[in-house]
């Protein structure tokens, strides 16, 4: 049982993964400074108040900040049409375009047959 969690370790996808989590955390921050200083002042001009103040006071010790759950709402759609469009739409794209075999060469030709192809070519020229 170590030996296959030790494979999956070593593997690299732990590693791509991790990486991710990182950039993750980073865009979260971008995505998070993009919401407070730009989305939420234009949310608030048109609605008239900034969402982040939006509270519910059930009694005197008791506030929902429903505000808070709808600015996170807004980073959420942010990121997920970030990803959407940056990231899952292109790698589609790709993908269709293999399927359809428009893509690139798969297997760039080996350094000996480009020399027999050269060779080829030089004793057409020579005759």
């Amino acid at each position: 049982m170590l030996k296959g969690f030790r494979d999956f370790i070593m593997r690299g996808n732990i590693l791509d993964l991790a990486v991710a989590v990182v950039i993750g955390a980073a865009f979260k921050g971008v995505i998070d400074a993009f919401t407070a200083g730009v989305v939420s002042p234009l949310v608030g001009l048109v609605a008239g108040q900034n969402f982040d103040t939006l509270t519910l006071e059930l009694t005197d010790d008791v506030v929902i900040y429903y505000g808070a759950v709808i600015t996170q709402i807004i980073n959420f759609v942010i990121v997920a049409s970030v990803l959407f469009f940056l990231v899952v739409k292109p790698l589609n794209v790709i993908a269709e375009r293999r399927q359809r075999g428009e893509g690139p060469e798969d297997v760039p030709p080996t350094e000996q047959e480009l020399l027999v192809e050269i060779r080829d070519l030089l004793r057409a020229q020579a005759q």
